[in-house]
């Protein structure tokens, strides 16, 4: 059994750290130590057990910093339980659908190759106008992005429940 597990992510306005929050909830309630934390702030993966990291989704790429941690730290993960997630896919219905089965930036693909997760998976987003900069609220009325919060918390939670069950058994 994993004893520390590591949930980390990268988020630009909030809206993915909860989403890694509910993931780090479920894992604790299943008796799992964890620690949450901005992958700027996660130190190294060697001091886990195992590793849950995931990122907010902008044009196709992770948050800088969560994608640089995974290939600073792509070594260590080969060697223990990692499972991804990107979240940012706004509209209703499955978000691989949405996405055509994208499931991560292609620069991060070595790594993902070397490191072998256990899982990848692909959330729902939230689209806060009232957050989003000049630019940003540009580029969403030009592409006519859905406004709202597309995260399926049940999905998200199943998801957390499935690594728990892994790392327990």
């Amino acid at each position: 059994m994993a004893e520390k597990v590591l949930v980390a992510y990268g988020s630009k306005y909030g809206a993915t750290a909860e989403l890694a929050g509910r993931i780090a909830q479920a894992l604790e309630q299943a008796g799992l130590v964890v620690a949450l934390k901005p992958a700027g702030q996660a130190g190294r993966a060697a001091d886990y057990d195992a590793v849950v990291l995931g990122s907010a989704v902008y044009m196709g790429q992770w948050q800088k910093e969560a994608a640089a941690w995974l290939e600073a730290n792509r070594a260590d993960l080969a060697g223990r339980p990692t499972w991804l997630f990107s979240s940012g896919p706004t509209g209703p219905g499955d978000p691989e659908v949405l996405l055509e089965d994208w499931r991560l930036p292609e620069k991060l693909k070595p790594a993902v190759e070397q490191i072998q997760p256990r899982g990848v998976a692909v959330f729902g987003g939230k689209m806060d106008p009232a957050k989003l900069n000049f630019f940003e609220k540009l580029v969403l009325k030009m592409i006519k992005a859905p406004v709202g919060d597309f995260r399926d918390w049940a999905r998200i939670e199943a998801w957390a429940a499935g690594i728990a069950g892994e790392l327990r058994g």
